[in-house]
């Protein structure tokens, strides 16, 4: 029997200009800079309600890559751009004001852009 993988797709629009960060790892010859980029996604689902009118339900979703992908994040995604993603949800803990907190996120693995939203 095949293991089960941990993989998510979702198909929607970049909700905010994508939040970069650069971290360091090693000391001397080996240290290396790894680049984080952090962003929101929406994606939509319509639906007719018992009126008969028509509804939208907006789903959030908070987006991490990491190294080339958060290269290419960086230089491909902007507030609005509908976008593929692919990847695995991951769930970390973090401590703020005392009190320990969870997220739940999705790192990218592959990225495809659909179309960009045009400047204004």
């Amino acid at each position: 029997m095949n293991a089960l993988k941990n993989s998510v797709r979702l198909i929607g629009n970049v909700g905010n200009a994508p939040e970069m960060k650069e971290f360091e790892n090693g000391t001397g010859k080996n240290k290396t800079t790894q680049k984080m980029a952090r962003f929101a996604m929406a994606t939509n689902e319509q639906y007719v309600d018992r009126k008969g009118e028509r509804q939208t339900n907006t789903e959030w979703h908070n987006i991490v890559a990491w190294g080339k992908s958060a290269e290419l994040v960086e230089k491909m995604l902007q507030k609005g751009t509908e976008v593929v993603v692919e990847g695995k949800i991951a769930t970390r803990s973090y401590e703020k004001d005392g009190m320990k907190r969870y997220a739940t996120e999705i790192v990218l693995n592959e990225l495809l852009v659909l179309s960009k939203k045009n400047a204004q």
